[in-house]
């Protein structure tokens, strides 16, 4: 079995009976979705396997061991660049990701920039059927969460080049600026 699909299917397992905050659907569609915008940018097997298991130990009984077990020290530490201390606030945990990934290496910021916008893709898919009443699913409000989304999309470019900057980083951006310009 490829390494790639051990990653899938360890994240099917960690993830199993958890389900998304607005459709209901099983929660494995993310990380998946993740790994999908990962692969299709070109980048290396590593940074995939970490979008597949980018929310295990955030959010399941998974540990930074098992996967370094299954996968080696440098998925635990991309990983580890995504995963956010649950034990402080919403507003600690954003604040500390905006800042965070201003220095974040290429790698960090390539996951935290493909998880943040699947989750915006969500969101604007979400918003679009429901209307205003979707914020009511989330601790940060509209304006929190237009701040938060946007000074990723802003501090994720820091440090990098444009030539080294993957398409998915713009569209990231675009749907950010785009969507909370308008809502």
């Amino acid at each position: 079995m490829s390494k790639l699909k051990a990653a899938e299917e360890i994240a099917i397992k960690a993830h199993e009976g958890q389900f998304r905050k607005l459709s209901g659907e099983s929660y494995v569609v993310h990380p998946i979705a993740v790994a999908k915008i990962l692969h299709e940018a070109g980048l290396p097997e590593d940074i995939v396997i970490a979008g597949f298991l980018h929310d295990t130990v955030e959010d399941t009984a998974l540990e930074y061991e098992d996967i370094e077990q299954a996968f080696g020290l440098e998925v635990v530490r991309i990983v580890k660049g995504n995963t956010e201390d649950k034990t402080k606030s919403w507003d600690e945990r954003k604040q500390n990701t905006v800042e965070y990934i201003k220095n974040a290496t290429f790698d960090v910021k390539a996951l935290i920039v493909a998880d943040k916008l699947d989750n915006l893709k969500s969101l604007i898919e979400y918003y679009e059927s429901d209307g205003d009443q979707i914020w009511e699913q989330f601790k940060g409000n509209k304006e929190k969460q237009s701040w938060y989304y946007r000074s990723v999309a802003e501090n994720a470019l820091i440090g990098l080049e444009d030539v080294a900057v993957p398409e998915y980083f713009h569209t990231y951006k675009k749907l950010a600026n785009d969507f909370f310009g308008k809502v």
